[in-house]
């Protein structure tokens, strides 16, 4: 499996709250979610995103408050894939439940720039980018755990092995 796409780059400590502002918390519908992800964080970002475009920030991303409207927003706005130097440990959680694949690498996340084409080996944990000719070797996601991402989440995982 693999992502490819332009990047939208952050910084460290990228809460829930800016992912999806909690006044939009109301609805539970992701195209509704997507149509305000990251505008208080980038007000342009709905109108630039282009489906398998990717995230790169640094520090703690998806901190703040557990609600799963973060990753879905994401999802579905299009973004293929998250890449962080780390993530708050229930937001990882709550992605992998909704198949948005992420994947930790410092050094992918400090080198990475706003614009650059990336493209992401979920197999191996490689991080290509294109733009600059460079590679980084992030965490491979396990066998499972892919299985999840490519049933597009947990749910839908387990209701097919039923």
């Amino acid at each position: 499996m693999k992502a490819c796409g332009r990047v939208f780059k952050y910084g460290d400590n990228v809460d829930t709250d800016v992912i999806i502002p909690a006044r939009y918390l109301n609805s539970s519908d992701p195209k509704e979610l997507a149509s305000h992800c990251m505008e208080d964080i980038d007000k342009e970002f709905v109108n630039q995103v282009g489906q398998g475009d990717l995230i790169v920030a640094t520090k703690n991303f998806g901190c703040g408050s557990s609600r799963e409207h973060a990753p879905i927003a994401i999802k579905a706005a299009g973004v293929s894939c998250v890449i962080a130097e780390t993530f708050a440990r229930i937001f990882y959680r709550n992605a992998i439940n909704i198949g948005l694949p992420i994947i930790e690498c410092p050094k992918a996340a400090q080198a990475i720039e706003a614009g650059d084409q990336v493209e992401v080996d979920f197999d191996s944990g490689v991080i290509t980018n294109l733009t600059k000719q460079e590679t980084y070797q992030g965490q491979a996601f396990p066998e499972f755990m892919q299985k999840i991402i490519a049933a597009e989440g947990l749910v839908n995982y387990i209701n097919s092995k039923a």
